[in-house]
């Protein structure tokens, strides 16, 4: 049985799930900047094994990723589930496992 949202809920959660996305790109980008070069003109350089290594990661589907790197993706939706599951009105049994980055 479906039931029907209202415009201004979807539109809270719009607003918390994109608040949290953008705290997730945000510490991307600074763990990215943080392993690149400045260049003189402010640009910054990708080292060659870590592009190399972002790139593989990519091209490469989910399920054919190695257990480590699957952990970290879902490391990262555990991030947006406590949104999710508010918005659902639904507690889970069990709270999911606190991620390293958010120590």
């Amino acid at each position: 049985m479906q039931r029907a949202i209202a415009q201004s809920t979807l539109e809270e959660l719009i607003e918390a799930l994109a608040d949290a996305e953008h705290k997730r790109w945000s510490h991307w980008q600074r763990y990215l900047h943080s392993k690149c070069e400045r260049q003189t003109d402010g640009s910054l350089l990708i080292p060659a094994d870590l592009a190399a290594r972002w790139q593989r990661q990519m091209d490469t589907d989910y399920s054919n990723l190695s257990e480590a790197e699957r952990k970290s993706d879902r490391d990262q939706v555990r991030l947006y589930l406590p949104i999710v599951l508010d918005a659902l009105n639904v507690v889970a049994d069990d709270p999911p496992v606190e991620s390293q980055r958010d120590k």
